[in-house]
């Protein structure tokens, strides 16, 4: 690991959604330790560090400080629009265990279809494995520059880190490059023939019929 993989770690006393605001108004977040069947501990770990993790698409952390372990990000508690962590929880993890979790995909380079018209559909951006704990990488990038128009990739065709399996189906597609769709302008005119309507015409006809 390296030393942006280390998270500094806090024994946080009690818990309840009071003290839990009160924490994260102090730039910390709240979290959990659990797993190995050892006992679950309450902790908080600087809110800005968390989200730098995050954000790198980290999932094992040093956990140092109040406690000095290995540990896999198992579930994050999101606000209500996505923008900040509440809650982290985290299990603990030894080298060579097997773990599962998802990693996002990241395309590169550019698809010759899209030279003769194509658009590259990118449907499916992270990806379920199981590989050993170590192993697990930041993200999986995939390489389009083959991808012709007309042409998809499936989960099967990508590169999984050592020791790693795909969890699902392999057949899945997630990116494929397709035609371009054409949008129709709305034709929008009078009907030939129609005399358009001229406002306040009704009112004036039955002012001179009366």
């Amino acid at each position: 690991m390296s030393k942006n993989d280390v998270l500094n770690v806090a024994l946080r006393d009690g818990r309840g959604s009071r003290k839990a605001r009160k924490l994260r108004a102090s730039g910390q977040t709240p979290a959990v330790l659990y797993g190995h069947g050892e006992d679950t501990i309450s902790l908080s770990v600087e809110a800005a560090d968390l989200n730098t993790f995050v954000r790198r698409g980290l999932k094992l952390a040093k956990l140092a400080g109040a406690v000095s372990e290995s540990a896999l990000v198992r579930e994050l508690h999101w606000d209500a629009l996505g923008n900040d962590i509440l809650h982290v929880d985290f299990t603990r993890v030894t080298v060579g265990e097997m773990v599962e979790t998802t990693v996002s995909i990241e395309l590169r380079g550019e698809a010759p279809g899209v030279r003769v018209g194509g658009v590259v559909q990118h449907s499916l951006h992270e990806i379920a494995i199981r590989c050993p704990v170590q192993n697990i990488p930041e993200k999986i990038t995939v390489s389009v520059s083959g991808l012709e128009l007309g042409q998809s990739l499936t989960l099967a065709e990508i590169e999984l880190p050592e020791g790693g399996e795909l969890v699902g189906d392999s057949g899945t597609v997630f990116v494929q490059c397709v035609e371009a769709a054409v949008e129709e302008e709305e034709e929008v005119g009078v009907t030939e023939g129609a005399e358009p309507e001229v406002i306040g015409r009704k009112e004036s006809e039955e002012e001179d019929g009366a």
